[in-house]
């Protein structure tokens, strides 16, 4: 789980930055990273998002990327702790007024 302070670890060891619900594990700054395939999951309520995210990335070939767009804030933690605990890559996360997006990078 990602927690509200300045600096979350993650389980690999390596920091991300958490300021202002944005975390940026690229270089790249969020709006300008290239995908694969648009998730919108905005207006759908927890779990859906997650459900929805999952069937997706199970479509995609290994290396994709998939930008989910969503509404839920609940949606921010779970998806992190499911990136956490499987082998894709969350590129970056932001939240932009009341959307969060995320970049998600199916693994292997």
């Amino acid at each position: 789980m990602w927690p509200n302070s300045a600096a979350a670890q993650r389980p690999n060891g390596s920091a991300a930055t958490v300021s202002q619900k944005v975390i940026i594990v690229s270089n790249a700054q969020p709006r300008d990273l290239p995908h694969d395939q648009h998730l919108q999951a905005e207006g759908l309520a927890c779990p859906m998002p997650l459900l929805k995210t999952k069937l997706a990335l199970k479509t995609m070939a290994a290396g994709s990327v998939l930008w989910v767009s969503a509404t839920d804030s609940g949606s921010w933690r779970d998806l992190h702790t499911f990136v956490e605990l499987t082998s894709h890559q969350m590129l970056a996360a932001e939240q932009r007024d009341d959307v969060y997006h995320y970049w998600i990078q199916k693994g292997e």
